[in-house]
C-alpha cells in the first residue's frame, strides 16, 4: 500500500486533471509511473521474445487512457489503479487477439491461478484464457470476477482491492481463493 499522503496528492491531482488542469496531469504522472511500470513489466516480463508490445508503451497507454477519463469521480489511488487495471486489460487481451493467437492459447503450457500468477501473466495465450474465464466468472458472479481482475491485471494487493471495492479484507481474500479456484478448473479443463 501506498504512502496515505501521497495517496491523498494522487487523488486531489486526478480531481484537478478531470477538471482539465494541464499542471495536475503533468504531476500525476512521476507519481504513478513506477507503479504503473511495475505491474506492466510483469506483465510482459515472461512473454514471447518477439513481442512489439512494451512495458513503457503499455504504461503510456493506459495513462492516456485513464487521464482521458472525464466522467469518473476519483476516490483514491486505488480506485485510479483499479480503472488502471480495467483498461491494462483490455490493451492486452486487444493485443493478443490481434496478433492472431488462438482462442485459449493451444499447445501452450497453462499456468495456475496462484499468488505467483502476477508475475506471468502476460503470455497472450494466457491472457486470452484467463479472460475468456473471466467472462464467463462475470457472468456467474460479477464480483468475483472484480476481485480477479483487481488482483490479477491490475496488481493490486488484498487491503487495496478491499478499498477499491468497498469491502473487507476478509471477503476479498474468501472471494480470491474462491475465484482463484473455480478459474483453475475452467483454464485446466480447457487444456
Amino acid at each position: 500500500m501506498t504512502d496515505p499522503d501521497l495517496g491523498s496528492d494522487i487523488t486531489q491531482l486526478l480531481i484537478q486533471a478531470t477538471g482539465g488542469n494541464r499542471d495536475a496531469v503533468d504531476a500525476l504522472l512521476p507519481l504513478v509511473y513506477g507503479e504503473l511500470r511495475r505491474v506492466a513489466g510483469g506483465y510482459l516480463s515472461r512473454e514471447r521474445k518477439e513481442h512489439t508490445l512494451q512495458p513503457t508503451a503499455l504504461v503510456h497507454e493506459v495513462y492516456l487512457r485513464v487521464i482521458d477519463q472525464s466522467r469518473v469521480e476519483w476516490q483514491s489511488r486505488a480506485h485510479f489503479m483499479a480503472v488502471a487495471a480495467t483498461l491494462m486489460r483490455r490493451i492486452l487481451v486487444d493485443h493478443a487477439r490481434s496478433h492472431g493467437t488462438e482462442k485459449r492459447g493451444k499447445d501452450v503450457e497453462r499456468v495456475p491461478i496462484e499468488e505467483g500468477l502476477l508475475a506471468s501473466a502476460a503470455r497472450s495465450s494466457e491472457v486470452l484464457a484467463v479472460d475468456e474465464a473471466l467472462k464467463t466468472l462475470a457472468e456467474m458472479d460479477p464480483v468475483k470476477s472484480r476481485v480477479v481482475e483487481l488482483r490479477f491485471f491490475g496488481g493490486l494487493s488484498i487491503e487495496e482491492t478491499a478499498e477499491v471495492m468497498g469491502t473487507s479484507v476478509a471477503t476479498v481474500n474468501r472471494q480470491w481463493r474462491t475465484a482463484r479456484a473455480w478459474l483453475h478448473g475452467q483454464i485446466r479443463g480447457g487444456q
